[in-house]
């Protein structure tokens, strides 16, 4: 993901520090066994945040996300989550990060032997972060600019088959589709649901215009349900910007007047074209009027809830 790895040091030049089962190590030395059920079967659910002034952009939605991906494995990790929630901030405090980019990991912990995993659960819990710039109003983006977006052959599997909302360490179906990628040099995977309708990127959600609505796809396909996907969507209709969840073909996205991606290192970023396609003919990977104003509404909330207005 463009700028979620390319962090500076820290202050002063001192090694990053990450949270390891409870305790603050140097980066370096992070490490987990390699008969972890994570590292051996992608057995874990993630959460990736962004900390704007310290601060987790929407814990709460991102701690309710990671407890649904956690019931779907049937993983009853047992860590409340202020305990969670006191990890993360001894994260960015001991690296003296006040805006990063942040993982948290639970995975089922040691369980050497069989793929049935075994009912009593001692888990691993990771905390990593990386800095970014400032958020808010007239802050910079992390990404590279507008995205190309491309799509693949690699499709998103049913929920029957890979729970979409489940969101685990299990990313080889995103990473065949970023693969594709190598051949044309795009952004981003356009990714497809079995049904050969639209679905999300590899790690963003997708949404478009037409002149008549903001429309993305319905969290009732094989959809992650993002929360800067969520936030965008509130943002959009508290604006009285009519927003439509459907299902839709690729056609419809190439033909948009407006594409954008969503997710929590990127937040609103503008998509310039879509299968070699400009996004309204432009050409130019302009944001359209409707996706900048989307991402300032957003900027604005970010500015007043985490830094206070400043720059308001």
């Amino acid at each position: 993901m463009s700028g979620a790895d390319d962090g500076a040091a820290m202050t002063g030049g001192d090694e990053r520090v990450y949270h390891v089962d409870g305790e603050l190590v140097p980066a370096a030395e992070a490490t987990v066994s390699v008969e972890d059920r994570g590292f051996a079967y992608g057995d874990a659910a993630f959460e990736t945040m962004r900390a704007y002034g310290g601060e987790i952009f929407r814990w709460g939605a991102h701690a309710d996300r990671l407890a649904d991906t956690c019931e779907t494995l049937g993983l009853d990790h047992g860590i409340p989550d202020a305990e969670l929630k006191r990890r993360v901030d001894e994260t960015l405090a001991a690296n003296e990060f006040a805006d990063a980019y942040v993982k948290l990991s639970v995975t089922r912990g040691v369980q050497p032997g069989t793929l049935d995993p075994r009912p009593e659960v001692d888990p691993t819990v990771v905390v990593i972060a990386k800095p970014l710039p400032r958020g808010g109003v007239g802050s910079d983006p992390v990404h590279d600019g507008p995205a190309t977006l491309q799509t693949t052959k690699t499709r998103k599997p049913t929920s029957r088959a890979l729970p979409a909302a489940a969101k685990t360490h299990n990313y080889l179906n995103g990473i065949l589709a970023r693969l594709e990628l190598r051949v044309t040099g795009a952004d981003e995977a356009l990714m497809l649901d079995p049904d050969g309708n639209v679905a999300e990127g590899a790690t963003a959600n997708l949404f478009f215009a037409d002149g008549a609505a903001l429309r993305t796809p319905s969290l009732d396909g094989p959809i992650l349900p993002g929360v800067t996907r969520a936030t965008v969507i509130d943002v959009a209709e508290s604006e009285g910007i009519p927003v439509e969840e459907g299902t839709y073909a690729p056609d419809a996205v190439r033909e948009a007047d407006e594409v954008f991606l969503t997710n929590s290192t990127w937040e609103v970023r503008p998509v310039a074209t879509v299968d070699g396609i400009a996004v309204d003919g432009d050409g130019e990977g302009v944001a359209g009027p409707l996706t900048t104003l989307l991402s300032r509404l957003f900027d604005r909330r970010v500015e007043e809830r985490y830094y206070d207005g400043e720059r308001l």
